[in-house]
């Protein structure tokens, strides 16, 4: 079967935005709650709502810039235009969130982090529809989406190694203001330079016109597709336990663990962990199957992080060996379900003749951005309800039911997310027969109506166990 292929040299330019983006991502699940809720002297359930609520719009505002990058090409493709337009709003809402000037509201807090969720929706899923689209190949997809995740660490250990310098030269007041400034100015300068050189270099595939088909019926086929539903509730799954440990990593380390100088240090060894790790996933995902690949992924998760709790508290050491075997788990789920979901767009691609790859990416993008909201909404809360002070001491029993729900609910929601997935039935071979169906269909049926692609998935579910409902 004719594929297209990329280049090594257009994969890693394709990839490059991914730096400034997990750098602005990652302080938002860290850095900026413990920065308002300390520095800027929010309370604790006041920040966790507003991020709460900030992920909680993206539940509207993703699918809804979805359909607008599927839906509004330019002479330069489906995808690169949006990832140029959403620069400056990242750039100016990263400006007024990482260096403010206190005291600050919560309305300021809140209506900047909606701006900043606006371009940082529209970049992320036309990121990941562009790399869905650069190639065909189950193998190669993986390929892709691990390396779009290797520098995605790669930018978050980057950006996380400015606030572990600062740590050490600076003292303690000083430090929480200059650290959250420095990660602000990583990401303002990154982002034009990064878009640029992707936009630049790699290519962007032509799409055949299709003549689209009502949204209702659409959005039917979508809420019957039962492969989609597992995929999202296993990346909603996959992205609350890293939120969970992101969100008090700095209270754990500082608290409980007594490392408060080693903190950003620490987390910086957890993710140059998971940056060593991702080639290991993308070799085992050729071999044993993406989906397989991703539940032992999350088992070897669950099983590592408990270990924690059998280490002596302020031994630096330790901790580093704690954060690094937990580490190597980090990212193989997120570049694993979105490889997966560009197998599961095919089916779609082959039921309605349409290339709906930012409404599906947008469906994704939400469900790691709804586990996120979750993982904040409900953990900062529980620390009043554990009468958790971050800027007091705290009593033993008030630090040992943090350590418990530090190490527990993320091992049960990996656990859960590993179940999900083990016997996904979208597999190499599943994959191969859907790009012969779609490639008989456009070569030879290119004239037929949706009905008769309807008919054809149907077919191709009944063969291989893998669209298990009737045709629309």
């Amino acid at each position: 079967m004719n594929q297209r292929r990329v280049t090594r040299l257009q994969i890693s330019a394709f990839g490059l935005p991914s730096i400034p983006i997990s750098a602005l991502g990652l302080p938002i699940v860290v850095y900026l709650p413990p920065f308002y809720g300390h520095d800027m002297g929010l309370s604790l359930s006041v920040v966790g709502t507003v991020f709460m609520l900030a992920r909680f719009w993206d539940v509207f505002t993703d699918p809804l810039l979805g359909m607008v990058s599927d839906r509004f090409p330019s002479r330069w493709g489906r995808r690169r235009h949006w990832i140029v337009l959403s620069a400056p709003i990242l750039i100016g809402a990263a400006y007024m969130l990482f260096m403010p000037t206190p005291p600050v509201t919560w309305m300021y807090l809140a209506g900047w982090m909606f701006i900043l969720y606006i371009g940082w929706t529209l970049i992320t899923i036309s990121h990941m529809s562009w790399g869905a689209e650069l190639s065909e190949d189950y193998d190669e997809r993986s390929t892709i989406q691990g390396v779009r995740e290797f520098l995605l660490i790669f930018g978050m250990f980057t950006v996380l190694a400015l606030p572990a310098v600062i740590e050490q030269m600076s003292d303690t007041t000083a430090a929480g203001p200059a650290k959250i400034a420095a990660m602000g100015w990583f990401i303002i300068i990154l982002l034009p330079i990064t878009i640029g050189l992707a936009v630049w270099l790699t290519p962007e595939f032509p799409s055949k016109a299709h003549q689209q088909i009502p949204w209702k019926r659409a959005w039917v086929i979508i809420a019957k597709n039962r492969l989609l539903q597992r995929v999202l509730v296993a990346d909603l799954l996959v992205n609350i336990a890293p939120a969970i440990t992101g969100s008090l990593y700095i209270f754990f380390a500082s608290h409980v663990m007594e490392l408060p100088k080693s903190a950003s240090l620490l987390l910086l060894v957890y993710f140059i962990a998971g940056f060593v790790g991702i080639p290991a996933w993308i070799r085992m995902s050729h071999w044993a199957g993406k989906h397989k690949t991703l539940a032992i992924a999350m088992v070897y998760g669950a099983v590592t992080l408990p270990l924690v709790v059998f280490f002596p508290r302020g031994e630096f050491w330790w901790l580093f060996v704690g954060n690094s075997l937990y580490g190597v788990a980090y990212g193989a789920g997120s570049f694993l379900l979105r490889s997966i979901m560009a197998d599961v767009i095919d089916i779609d691609y082959l039921e309605t003749g349409q290339r709906r790859t930012g409404l599906y990416y947008s469906l994704l993008s939400m469900t790691a951005k709804v586990g996120a909201a979750l993982a904040v909404g409900i953990t900062y809360p529980l620390l009043d309800l554990i009468e958790f002070t971050p800027a007091g001491t705290n009593t033993p029993e008030t630090l040992d039911l943090f350590m418990a729900m530090y190490v527990t609910l993320p091992a049960i929601v990996m656990l859960a997310s590993a179940a999900v997935m083990w016997n996904f039935p979208l597999d190499r071979e599943a994959q191969l027969d859907l790009r012969k169906k779609i490639q008989e269909r456009d070569g030879v049926h290119a004239s037929h109506d949706a009905s008769e692609a309807a008919a054809a998935v149907t077919q191709v579910g009944t063969a291989g166990g893998i669209v298990d409902r009737p045709a629309e």
